[in-house]
C-alpha cells in the first residue's frame, strides 16, 4: 500500500477478498479508498485477488500487455477497468507519479516501480532473479526502499526444497537472497534514505534476523532498525 495525500494505491493482491478488506482495515482503510491496484506479475500470491477486489469496489488495475495476457484466468465476468502500461513509462495516478520498471523473473512481463509525490520518492523491489544496471539506476536516491530478501543461500541449499524448486528459487529468474540483496543496496545512494523493508522472505529458507544482519551491515546501522514485512500480519503504516 502507498499513500500521497488523498491517493491510496494497492501493489499486487494474492488474498481472497474477504482477507483484503480484514488486512485494509488494519491500516484504517476501506477499498472505497483505493485510487487503483498495480500488478507486478501473474503468479498466485500476487495477482490471484486482484481481479475479485477490483470488480467489487470498480478499482482500476494497472499492469503490463503480459501480465494481463497470462492473468485471463482470474477475470471475473463484472466488467473492469484495465489500463495496460509500458514498463518503461512513467505515468500518474492522481498525486502519485508511478515509474515502473523491467526485472528479471520468471513471468511474462513483470514490472516493479517507483513512487513519487515530487518531494519523497519510494522504491519497491521483489520477486526478481538478479540485478540489473538499470534496477540499480531505478533506486538511487530512494527516501524508502522495499527490498526483496527472499532466502538465505545456505538454508536454501540445505532446505527441504526439491532440487528443482531450488533451482528455480536461485536461479537468475528466480528471487533475490540476502547478499544479493545487500550488495543491490550498497550500489545505491542511501543518504535519503529513512526507511528500509525486507520483504518476500520464505518462511522455509530464510529467518528476519538473517536478513536484518545482511542490509543493517551495509548501512552500518541497528540491526532492528531494518523493517520487516510479514506475510501473516504484513506491514504498518511507514512515513517518508
Amino acid at each position: 500500500m502507498v499513500e500521497a495525500g488523498e491517493t491510496r494505491l494497492l501493489l499486487d493482491c494474492g488474498f481472497s477478498v474477504k482477507e483484503t478488506v480484514q488486512r485494509l482495515a488494519r491500516l484504517n482503510l476501506q477499498p472505497e479508498q483505493l485510487a487503483g491496484i498495480l500488478v507486478t506479475h501473474e503468479h498466485d500470491d500476487h495477482a490471484r485477488g486482484v481481479f475479485k477486489l477490483a470488480a467489487r469496489y470498480q478499482i482500476p488495475v494497472w499492469l503490463t500487455h503480459g501480465t494481463y495476457s497470462m492473468c485471463q484466468r482470474y477475470l471475473p465476468t463484472q466488467a473492469i477497468t484495465i489500463n495496460i502500461i509500458d514498463a518503461h513509462t512513467v505515468f500518474a495516478l492522481q498525486t502519485i507519479e508511478v515509474h515502473p520498471y523491467p526485472v528479471p523473473h520468471d513471468a511474462r512481463e513483470p514490472a516493479q516501480f517507483v513512487f513519487g509525490d515530487g518531494a519523497r520518492k519510494l522504491g519497491v523491489l521483489t520477486d526478481v532473479g538478479s540485478v540489473t544496471p538499470h534496477i540499480v539506476s531505478m533506486l538511487q536516491s530512494c527516501d524508502g526502499l522495499l527490498l526483496e530478501c527472499n532466502h538465505d543461500l545456505n538454508m536454501l541449499r540445505t532446505g527441504p526444497y526439491a532440487h528443482s524448486l531450488k533451482k528455480r528459487v536461485g536461479g537468475w529468474l528466480g528471487h533475490l537472497d540476502n547478499q544479493a540483496s545487500a550488495q543491490l543496496l550498497s550500489q545505491l545512494d542511501n543518504s535519503k534514505l529513512t526507511q528500509l523493508v525486507a520483504a518476500h522472505l520464505s518462511e522455509k529458507n530464510n529467518t528476519p534476523a538473517l536478513a536484518q544482519q545482511a542490509l543493517s551491515e551495509v548501512l552500518n546501522c541497528a540491526h532492528d532498525w531494518v523493517q520487516i514485512a510479514s506475510q501473516q500480519t504484513g506491514l504498518d503504516w511507514r512515513s517518508l
